[in-house]
């Protein structure tokens, strides 16, 4: 059951982002976009073993950004808001407006322990991975008759 869910999750995030690509391509539709869509990098490194997020959040007031870990995935939510006076606009290609991106991890994590830094429009969410538990040794049973 978990696996499935997980394949389904995974399944939703590559549908969500075929269609923000599809936005990309097809400039005529940009006005059907429904705002800012930050892109995630995940990779997993050793010694400590952890999962590390990178998102990108360039014009994003970091103290406004949500990041919300669990054992399974990691959210983050904000909102990249448009700059105050700016006038008539002649072209129009930064998208703005409320984001929220989950992303479902591979292997679980401990949320105790995970960091976040932001700098230069990047937000680096480091999550140790959990300790796996000890395999249980066999036990011998005494059978006995009542």
């Amino acid at each position: 059951m978990q696996k499935r869910r997980r394949e389904f999750d995974d399944a939703a995030e590559e549908i969500e982002q075929l269609f923000a690509d599809l936005w990309q391509v097809f400039p005529f539709s940009r006005g059907m976009r429904r705002g800012y869509r930050p892109e995630v990098d995940v990779y997993r490194t050793e010694d400590p073993s952890s999962l590390t997020v990178v998102v990108e959040l360039p014009g994003v007031d970091p103290k406004k950004v949500q990041v919300v870990a669990s054992p399974k995935a990691l959210l983050i939510a904000g909102e990249r808001t448009r700059p105050k006076d700016c006038g008539h606009y002649q072209q129009m290609e930064i998208d703005y407006g409320p984001f929220q991106r989950q992303v479902t991890l591979a292997e679980d994590i401990d949320p105790d322990g995970a960091t976040a830094t932001y700098e230069r429009g990047l937000l680096t969410v480091r999550l140790p991975i959990a300790p796996r538990p000890a395999p249980r040794q066999s036990i011998s049973i005494v059978v006995t008759s009542r």
